[in-house]
This record gives structure tokens, C-alpha cells and sequence, in this order.
């Protein structure tokens, strides 16, 4: 497996700065978007050739939260090749900066999630992207699982899914943990499964506990998944 750079934690610049990427996400997705789904597509299925399972458990409209696994910065790519709809993504935030990638996130419906801080400006784009009935990919590990295994729910998708009351979409992706080894000339296969839809009553403020609770039965979904993909 190829080396990762080190986790940052914490991100040490202010909240206004991400001011920006929020307004932008909550007016819509730019072209970049498209851009990127033309450039990436015939690589990513001649390459790691992803296999789609249960994408009709992926409501066609209405305002839905995609809850994948996370092993690979390429499983952005591998969750939406296969789905017509424009995903909404909620990213953390040192993605941000790099002059090129950060204009392709800004314009392409990205929001940043400030890493290491309790980011309230984060879950009111969440709120106003499922108002305008968009599809949004939020990981429920938080971040991407280092070990090549499966790792713990954090409570921000259950605070989501009981706040909103939307779909929630469970989502295994298999295979991503070994992406990395392209640098080796080794392209792994991936499969993404999507699971049927996970519906909670409405809660408007539901205590850390009741969404680690909710965000547990989200990955124990995502656990069986992964084990029959």
C-alpha cells in the first residue's frame, strides 16, 4: 500500500474563511462538476472497474443522504459513477487551499466541514441543500479508515438523519482500501452496494447519545453490506 501523509486533526484557519465555499454550495452545482464526471468516468471503470449493486434502493428525486464507508479519496468517484443525480459532497476541510482543486470543489458543489471544530455552518448547508431536495454523501465514519477495515460511526450522520428525517441511504464500498496501488501499477476491483433506504422519525434536537445511536444502526447497515459484497 502506497504511504499516506500524516492525519491533521485540527484545522488552525477561521471560520470565516470557508464563508465562501458554503454561499456557493447552498446557490448550486457548477459546471466543474460535469467536468470532472467526463474526465474521471472511462478511467475509473476501465481501471478499477466498479461494479454498481442495489442502485435502484437510490431514490430518483427528493432530498435523500448518501452514508458510505470511507477508504479512498477515490471513492467520491466510485459512489456516483453509476447515479444520474449530482451528489452533493460534505468534505473536511483541509481539502480546501490548493489553488486548482479548491476552484473545482467550490464549483462543484462541495462544502467543507472544519476539521476539529464544532462546525454548526456545516450542518446549516446540510439543512438548506436537503430543503432544496439534493442528494448529499456525508461518511459516517467521519473520515477515511487508515487500517484497510472498517472503522466507527461518528455521530454527525445520525444527528442528519434525525434531524432532517430524510432517506438515509446505507452504502458499502469493497475494494477502495487497496486504491492506492495504482502507484504500484495495481488496480484493485471495487464494488459499491447500495442498501434500501433508512427512514428516522423527526427529532429537532437529539442529544450526542441518541445520534451516535441512530449513526450505529446507519453503519450496522453498512456493515452487512459490505460483508455480502
Amino acid at each position: 500500500m502506497g504511504e499516506m501523509k500524516p492525519q491533521v486533526y485540527k484545522d488552525p484557519r477561521p471560520a470565516e474563511y470557508f464563508d465562501q465555499f458554503h454561499a456557493a454550495a447552498r446557490k448550486g452545482v457548477g459546471w466543474t462538476y460535469t467536468l470532472a464526471r467526463i474526465v474521471l468516468t472511462l478511467p475509473t471503470l476501465l481501471l478499477w472497474r466498479v461494479r454498481a449493486i442495489g442502485v435502484k434502493n437510490v431514490p430518483k428525486d427528493g432530498p435523500l443522504v448518501l452514508a458510505p464507508n470511507h477508504f479512498s479519496q477515490m471513492d467520491h468517484f466510485f459512489v456516483g459513477l453509476y447515479l444520474r443525480r449530482k451528489i452533493r459532497f460534505m468534505a473536511k476541510s483541509q481539502l480546501f487551499g490548493p489553488p486548482v482543486l479548491t476552484y473545482i470543489y467550490k464549483h462543484g458543489g462541495v462544502f467543507p466541514v472544519r476539521r476539529g471544530h464544532h462546525d454548526e455552518e456545516a450542518f446549516e448547508t446540510v439543512r438548506q441543500l436537503l430543503d432544496q431536495g439534493e442528494m448529499l454523501l456525508v461518511y459516517a465514519e467521519g473520515g477515511r479508515s487508515r487500517s484497510q477495515q472498517l472503522g466507527e460511526p461518528k455521530p454527525g450522520i445520525g444527528r442528519i438523519a434525525l434531524e432532517s428525517g430524510v432517506p438515509i441511504v446505507p452504502v458499502a464500498i469493497k475494494g477502495s482500501e487497496r486504491a492506492r496501488q495504482w502507484k504500484r501499477l495495481r488496480f484493485p476491483k471495487t464494488t459499491v452496494q447500495f442498501g434500501e433506504p433508512l427512514v428516522f422519525g423527526v427529532e429537532a434536537s437529539p442529544s450526542r447519545e441518541r445520534q451516535l445511536e441512530a449513526a450505529t444502526d446507519i453503519f450496522g447497515r453498512i456493515r452487512l453490506l459490505h460483508e455480502k459484497s
